[in-house]
């Protein structure tokens, strides 16, 4: 099976099981990509947030008319932060962004309960790292990389260049298939 793949220079297709990796600026506007890869060829999808809120991951997916219906949403902040919530079928809380075990555990959920194309973001793996370190952020993505390939799901992950060490983004970028690589200036390379 594959999946149609929405991003400029990247290839039209991608076979399930893969792993995207968004190397992006720091400032740099990732919406329009992580909207455009969710939306097209997808039966459902798993935000995990690690950056904003669910309410703010509702917020752009509206913004940028993904179908709401086929979201369901992983708010790692809230509980954190003592914001106010309300679980639903489509919007789930762990903890913190450091409950890694809790992620892993929704992630799995989501790929048993759903059929058809699946597709992941994780907004933010810098972000993640930021709170659980990134050794633990590391093995997270490798689980998350193993569910993708055992649920013939894909996944794009979102990781600022300028916030860690050479060797940490040398070894974020070996664990994936492939590399979409966006530019200051807002151009896109990719590298499959």
């Amino acid at each position: 099976m594959n999946y149609r793949l929405a991003i400029e220079n990247a290839p039209d297709e991608i076979p399930a099981g893969t792993g995207v990796l968004l190397l992006h600026p720091s400032t740099g506007e990732t919406d329009r990509i992580d909207t455009d890869f969710l939306k097209s060829d997808t039966d459902a999808f798993l935000v995990i947030s690690t950056r904003t809120t669910a309410r703010g991951v509702m917020q752009k997916l509206d913004h940028y008319d993904v179908d709401e219906q086929r979201a369901v949403i992983l708010d790692t902040l809230s509980v954190d932060r003592g914001y106010s919530r309300r679980s639903s079928d489509n919007v789930h809380y762990v903890s913190s962004p450091d409950d890694l075990d809790g992620i892993l555990t929704q992630t799995r959920n989501f790929l048993e309960s759903n059929e058809g194309k699946l597709r992941l973001s994780v907004d933010s793996v810098t972000e993640l790292a930021y709170y659980a370190d990134e050794e633990r952020a590391l093995e997270t993505m490798r689980s998350l990389l193993d569910l993708l390939d055992e649920h013939d799901a894909v996944g794009l992950f979102h990781v600022s260049r300028e916030v860690h060490d050479n060797d940490v983004l040398d070894a974020f970028v070996d664990l994936f298939d492939g590399v979409v690589d966006l530019g200051e200036d807002g151009t896109i390379t990719a590298d499959f």
